[in-house]
């Protein structure tokens, strides 16, 4: 996996490729695009041809032999001609910053779209490996970024190519002697280009990896102030930011200047160039009409030198994006969540079936067995080695043990939220490497140490354990969940909304309404992970009886984080260093004076 997530790195990082992938999502809006091109080219042609008509008119003042009333006539019809080429430009620009405004949006859309639906598929170890801020950065920072290139910066870059172009066109028509002199502008102005694109570009992938690491740090010590508050450690984090910030603002500033520099440099070149061309003119130009060329020619100077500067203007906004644009794009590459599992999970009235690919049948029942599982999340650091253990259909089996023991590794293997290195695992005889992970995860309930509430109405919430519910099966899971009462008693009962992960609930309330979500999802099997850890005996002992009425007739896992809730277990398992030291019910541990002895006669409570 690791060699795939590479090579799709490197595939993003070349400038000139990301710009092309972007292309690729005008796709979305082809029709619109399609008439911004035709106004950018009408725009283009008009400021052309509009400075075009300086010649004839310098010409038309030096000329001879004809009355003044055909002088004025023409010259009349000259002024009305430009301002009609004016005005033009000034609709098609409207026109086509309208269009790519549309555009842009359409393709953010997409975008986002994209990116979100890609987090959906990644697995659970990349959420583990970055923080919040930094994920949200891609959504912020990035898309914005793009979406300044393509709404604005894409606009302007193919206005001055196009007009660049026709501006070259005309030079050459005018005086091939002249343009002989911009040849040696436009090879330094290359010159100038490559370099800071290659400077700029490293400094803007610095700039947008240390916006993220910035935003993370800061999502992070937003949701930890309470701690940060305890320990008195305002000092210690802002020295720790003071660091990041100061990266952030060190590959900013060498970004933005270098950039800068660009304009600055090709104006004094273009003025320098321009004087030029005006002594060198009055030397090559003989004849008639040299007036005319020379004066359009040095208005084309000056079109060609705004044109690149407008280019190099640019040149901060689209390494800018095309920054954003690859690491987005590396999340894009990034390999989906593996799932090669073929059993599929069919309900049949209120009883669930496994259904193989050859179409045989298995009903599920619950009983799931490890075989000499090893599983480490970091190689070479083995979590756990040579693990066995197995739950009959309808036990409870609780885990006890030292933190790091191996007590929630055992419940993410059951979901495969991680893939082991050796041995199986099997659901009712299945591997669970052969099953749908959407089914798997189906029928397995989880409830958790630390709740998460959506923000939403409190039935909301419940229902989100199996959408399709009904409020009468969602107040029916809320009464097993012993959740009844207090919601009753809320301001709006099952429609009052909650805020910010349930801040207006207590935890014990918070931890109800979890209960009441696993209820309706109705899974035989149901994981417990230190679902009481965190409240009062009396709020624990209200927790409880609501899992009595959930565990009844499932099989269950619970991880224990005081002794006193396991004593029920159909099955105790001690776990020391990734192993089961132990096994057997309450009465039979205590007989046996091991560690769980020890632990339970010494009152000790594990962490």
């Amino acid at each position: 996996m690791a060699k795939v997530e590479l090579r799709n790195y490197r595939k993003a990082r070349t400038p000139f490729r990301t710009l092309l992938r972007l292309f690729r999502y005008f796709k979305h809006c082809r029709p619109i695009l399609i008439c911004a091109l035709l106004s950018i080219l009408v725009y283009a042609v008009a400021t052309v041809a509009a400075s075009y008509c300086m010649r004839p008119l310098v010409n038309l003042l030096e000329g001879s032999g004809i009355t003044p009333s055909e002088t004025q006539a023409k010259y009349l019809a000259l002024l009305l001609g430009l301002a009609g080429l004016y005005l033009l430009s000034a609709v098609t620009n409207y026109l086509l910053n309208r269009l790519m405004l549309e555009c842009s949006t359409v393709i953010m859309r997409e975008l986002r779209t994209e990116l979100f639906a890609k987090m959906q598929r990644l697995p659970i170890s990349y959420f583990d490996e970055h923080t919040n801020g930094s994920l949200m950065s891609y959504f912020t920072n990035d898309i914005e970024a793009t979406n300044e290139l393509l709404q604005h910066s894409i606009t302007q870059l193919l206005i001055s190519v196009i007009s660049l172009v026709g501006t070259i066109a005309m030079m050459l028509v005018l005086s091939m002697k002249l343009f002989a002199i911009m040849v040696v502008l436009g090879a330094i102005i290359a010159v100038i280009v490559r370099v800071t694109t290659k400077i700029s570009a490293r400094s803007y992938r610095a700039q947008q990896k240390n916006a993220a690491e910035v935003n993370g740090y800061i999502e992070e010590m937003i949701a930890g102030q309470r701690d940060i508050k305890v320990f008195t450690h305002e000092a210690e984090v802002m020295r720790d930011f003071a660091v990041i910030n100061e990266a952030l603002y060190s590959s900013a500033t060498t970004a933005t200047t270098v950039t800068s520099m660009v304009g600055p440099i090709l104006n004094n070149l273009s003025h320098i160039f321009y004087a030029l061309t005006c002594a060198i003119g009055v030397v090559w130009l003989t004849g008639e009409g040299t007036g005319g060329i020379l004066i359009t020619f040095l208005q084309y100077i000056r079109n060609f030198a705004e044109r690149v500067s407008q280019i190099s203007e640019q040149f901060n906004s689209i390494m800018l994006a095309l920054a954003g644009g690859e690491r987005i794009f590396d999340v894009l590459d990034m390999p989906d969540e593996l799932d090669e599992g073929s059993v599929r999970l069919e309900r049949r009235g209120r009883e669930y079936d496994w259904v193989c690919a050859d179409g045989t049948t298995v009903p599920l029942q619950g009983d799931v067995r490890f075989h000499n599982v090893d599983f480490s999340y970091i190689s070479g650091k083995p979590v756990l080695q040579k693990l066995s253990l197995y739950a009959k259909p309808g036990q409870k089996i609780a885990f006890v043990g030292s933190t790091g023991a191996g007590k929630t590794t055992i419940t993410n293997l059951i979901n495969r939220f991680y893939d082991i290195q050796g041995g199986q695992i099997t659901y009712d005889g299945i591997d669970v490497r052969e099953i749908q992970k959407d089914d798997l995860r189906r029928s397995l309930g989880i409830v958790l140490q630390d709740t998460h509430l959506f923000t939403g109405t409190v039935m909301e919430n419940i229902r989100y354990g199996k959408l399709d519910a009904t409020d009468e099966d969602c107040i029916r899971a809320a009464k097993i969940a012993n959740a009844h009462y207090f919601i009753s008693h809320l301001p709006d009962g099952y429609e009052t909304v909650l805020h910010s992960d349930g801040a207006n609930l207590s935890q014990g309330q918070r931890q109800l309404i979890a209960i009441a979500r696993a209820a309706v999802s109705e899974a035989p099997v149901l994981i417990l992970d230190e679902a009481t850890s965190s409240v009062d005996t009396r709020t624990e002992k209200l927790i409880e009886r609501g899992l009595d009425g959930l565990m009844r007739g499932r099989t269950v896992f619970v991880i224990a984080h005081r002794l006193s809730t396991v004593r029920n277990a159909d099955a105790i398992l001690v776990l020391e260093n990734g192993k089961v030291i132990e096994r057997g019910s309450h009465a039979d541990l205590l007989k046996q004076k091991g560690q769980y002895y020890r632990l339970y006669t010494n009152m000790t409570e594990l962490s």
